[in-house]
């Protein structure tokens, strides 16, 4: 889960001298000042007087479980989990972070977004959990076998996370349509 912070300034991050935060344990995991980057006019916040949005990271998942299991109980918790569940934990953390440094959510919070990905990651086969497949028994290769005139393309018929694999997946299936 990836959610945006809109700040008045950075400067707690600049007294605590830091630029990102890794909190194991805490609901986010990993906070940070967004990549500093200028667009044509538009110019990065570059002194800590300036507003400037926090990236901030969370990986819901049950340690103890299977991994398959895992990203089962992350997806229900975030198809489940109401925003304002995402904003109280996003204030308390700040606090608990930046408020000794001077931050206060409730005047320097300007904007949250929370990206709720559980469509994100496909499944990745893990060699030291998931049974060995042949190449052509692999469930993604059997999931992925046309239905009529209907094909499917995404990195879940590829069984990986990454947008190549989905460019190749689509590929195949539009093939496999013409042909």
């Amino acid at each position: 889960m990836y959610s945006r912070v809109a700040i008045n300034n950075w400067e707690p991050f600049t007294r605590l001298g830091v630029q990102h935060i890794v909190s194991p344990g805490s609901y986010h995991n990993y906070t940070s000042l967004d990549f500093p980057v200028s667009l044509g006019e538009y110019k990065f916040p570059s002194q800590p007087s300036d507003p400037a949005v926090l990236f901030m990271l969370r990986t819901p998942c049950k340690p103890g479980l299977p991994s398959r299991d895992q990203y089962r109980y992350g997806h229900m918790e975030l198809y489940t989990t109401p925003y304002e569940t995402f904003e109280r934990n996003i204030r308390d953390q700040l606090r608990r972070m930046l408020g000794p440094k001077g931050f206060d959510p409730a005047s320097d919070i300007v904007a949250i977004t929370v990206n709720r990905w559980t469509h994100g990651y496909a499944y990745e086969y893990s060699t030291l959990w998931d049974p060995h497949f042949a190449p052509h028994e692999r469930p993604c290769v059997i999931g992925r076998k046309p239905f009529g005139r209907i094909t499917i393309a995404n990195s879940d018929a590829d069984a990986t996370a990454y947008t190549d694999a989905a460019i190749d997946q689509a590929w195949r299936a539009v093939s496999e349509i013409k042909g």
